[in-house]
């Protein structure tokens, strides 16, 4: 086994800054990468000073350490803290995959996991039982009740850099920090070593980021890639690679380092399961070692324990403060669990009449006992920890939960907590310009405000028609981020053939800007949507780039969007439209005249009949537009224009007229803006089209 030497401050660097971790993948992880932490070293020459000079001071602890027989067998107890940054997309795993991680390292540092027996033989008498134990914090750094997992909306996500790190952290001192992201620098996760953060400088950097797929066996993460964490914890507590401080393993230069253990043997390092593989003169490496990027680890060396365990006696970052009793007092992590809040949640919060709802107990901790009471629900009461609970009546609902043990109860009470639609939604026309309608949310709207900066809302600064409309406040600070405007139920199961319209404002900030508006529909009460009309970049607006807030001058900047017609499984009793609007960088976005209008079914028939050949010019019309048509018989006529109640609101000509090419001018001055029907009928035929009159 060849041991390390010290070649001045450049060799020591190589040892220090940052350890990457990935599997199943022939990603070569970056390795001492100092830059990762950002301004904390950028510019610093004298902290990387620092840092070796602690790398030093914590070789030689190590060196010197002999162990701890006081606290032979006592498992080393680190309270852990979990940072979920999520922009509301999958890496927002769920507690459950959190506390799954935590089961996976445990096993892993204490010899529980199921396959260590089944590492080769030549390997099975030096498995190390670590003996450490890591626990959820249930009290933060005030002194307040946690379940140990925060929950943080941010972009920074998908950067998963030091940027990121400084939206939350909790002292390294009392927790170990783990920050789950979307994103990693193109890493599975990475990890400072002690000495790389030992100076108050470098505390904001000290923990581990890792993907919210290498999070746990469920949920995002799998099987593979459940033993990530503890491969990271090792580099937290000074743990090297197998084949040293490079993270490109398979390379025979490899031969020349080590990880400073001596009873693991010498390799190039592996990406590949190779169980019998043997490199640098070794019989045979340690390929199923947590430290490797082989995916089939599952062990750690009695070497590598005892590198670990000088590491957290060491005060090198704060290592030996986490498992003092006084810490875990402090972090509540001291004794058995304690039960301090009530909390719940729903897999759906809107529903539709006759629908259910899985209902989720979120107390912490150490809860035993349920009881929930479910107002209008069916169950109205139960003991269950995980109830299913079905609404059978229109209206909005509270709910409450009392959570015990043999020594406390603690209780929430979550007031209009479930939303139950109509089954059969408002019928047709549906009509919306929010002249009536004093804030969203409102009957016949719902907002959802994902990242709680301000969503649609009501204004009397512009609008299309009347004096009102609704309006979205972007700005370049919320690009990536999403709001949604959704309806309630609208029945259209007595239409034919339906077309959803509306009027749009927009205008960019910059012409590089690339926001997004959709329209989605769903035909069962919001349980799954369909794209229907989608705008975006260029096409989206409808004004000249502005710099400052946008509101649009007159129904010049104002843009129309209709749907392609909806039929078939479509007209449904409980179909829903939601408005998805996600930030660019652009500016303000406005939304006037929504309508949902169906050709009665009567009329939807004559429309399609064989031969039928009728259209309005322009369409949409303003205040004049022309009817063309091509009558099959010659005879008497009757132009009409229609409501879409099939309802006569104009008398456009008369007479008689020859078979073949006709047309008739249209004066629509008086009439609304909306949508319309032209009915052209003989005595054996009927023909019918429509149009929008702005």
């Amino acid at each position: 086994m060849h041991h390390k030497i010290f070649r001045g401050l450049a060799a020591a660097l190589l040892m220090l800054p940052v350890a990457l971790w990935a599997q199943e993948s022939d990603f070569h992880c970056g390795a001492n990468e100092l830059q990762r932490m950002g301004a904390l070293i950028a510019g610093h020459p004298e902290r990387v000073q620092e840092i070796a000079q602690a790398n030093a001071q914590l070789e030689h602890y190590t060196a010197t350490w002999g162990g701890d027989a006081a606290r032979d067998g006592d498992a080393y107890v680190i309270p852990v803290v979990f940072h979920i940054i999520h922009n509301n997309g999958p890496e927002n795993i769920s507690d459950d995959q959190v506390r799954d991680a935590v089961r996976v390292m445990n096993e892993d540092y204490n010899k529980l996991n199921t396959e260590w027996p089944n590492v080769q033989p030549e390997f099975l008498n030096i498995v190390a039982n670590v003996g450490i134990t890591f626990k959820l914090a249930q009290l933060d750094p005030n002194g307040n009740c946690t379940n140990g997992i925060t929950r943080t909306v941010s972009t920074l996500t998908y950067n998963g850099d030091q940027n990121m790190k400084n939206l939350i952290q909790w002292p390294r001192n009392r927790y170990l920090n783990v920050w789950v992201s979307a994103g990693a620098g193109g890493a599975a996760g990475y990890s400072m070593y002690p000495s790389a953060v030992s100076g108050s400088w470098g505390a904001p950097a000290d923990g581990i980021v890792i993907l919210s797929d290498y999070v746990g066996a469920i949920g995002t993460s799998s099987l593979s890639h459940s033993h990530s964490l503890s491969h990271e914890v090792g580099h937290w507590l000074n743990l090297k690679h197998t084949w040293g401080d490079s993270n490109n393993p398979g390379l025979p230069q490899n031969c020349g380092d080590d990880d400073g253990v001596a009873d693991t043997p010498n390799t190039i390092g592996w990406t590949t399961c190779n169980l019998r593989g043997a490199t640098c003169g070794s019989v045979l490496d340690n390929v199923e070692n947590f430290m490797e990027y082989s995916y089939c680890s599952k062990m750690f060396t009695n070497g590598q324990k005892t590198r670990m365990l000088a590491a957290l006696n060491s005060s090198i970052a704060s290592r030996n403060n986490l498992w003092s009793a006084a810490n875990l007092v402090l972090t509540g992590c001291s004794g058995p669990a304690v039960l301090c809040m009530a909390d719940m949640s729903a897999d759906k919060r809107i529903i539709c009449a006759g629908s259910s709802v899985n209902f989720s107990d979120e107390s912490y901790n150490g809860v035993t006992t349920w009881d929930w009471n479910f107002p209008g629900g069916s169950p109205a009461s139960s003991t269950n920890e995980n109830p299913v609970v079905t609404y059978d009546v229109p209206g909005t609902y509270d709910v409450s939960l009392t959570a015990g043990n043999s020594t406390n109860t603690v209780n929430t009470q979550r007031p209009q907590y479930i939303i139950v639609l109509p089954t059969t939604g408002a019928p047709l026309p549906f009509s919306e310009g929010f002249e009536s309608t004093p804030s969203l949310p409102s009957a016949d709207w719902m907002v959802n405000d994902i990242n709680q900066d301000g969503s649609f809302q009501t204004n009397g600064s512009a609008a299309y028609t009347g004096s009102k409309s609704v309006r979205l406040v972007n700005t370049a600070a919320k690009s990536g981020n999403v709001d949604e405007m959704i309806s309630n139920t609208i029945d259209l199961s007595t239409s034919g053939p339906t077309t959803i319209s509306f009027r749009y404002a927009f205008a960019k900030r910059t012409n590089s800007d690339n926001d997004a508006l959709r329209l989605y529909i769903s035909k069962d009460c919001g349980q799954n949507w369909v794209l229907k009309r989608a705008l975006t970049g260029t096409a989206l607006s409808t004004a000249p780039v502005q710099g400052g807030s946008f509101t649009p001058n007159g129904q010049g900047q104002w843009g129309y969007s209709e749907t392609s017609p909806l039929s078939g499984d479509y007209l449904a009793a409980n179909l829903r439209v939601k408005f998805w609007f996600q930030s660019g960088g652009g500016n303000n976005l406005w939304l006037d005249d929504i309508n949902i209008n169906g050709t009665p079914l009567g009329i939807s028939g004559a429309a399609s009949a064989p031969g039928a050949s009728v259209n309005v010019v322009p369409n949409p019309a303003g205040d004049r537009a022309e009817i063309f048509a091509n009558l099959q018989d010659a005879g008497k006529v009757s132009v009409d224009v229609l409501d879409l109640l099939g309802q006569q609101v104009m008398h456009v000509a008369g007479g008689t007229r020859p078979a073949g090419p006709v047309q008739w001018a249209m004066d629509l001055g008086s009439l609304p803006s909306g949508l319309y029907l032209v009915r052209v009928q003989q005595q054996n035929a009927v023909q019918v089209v429509r149009f929008t009159k702005n």
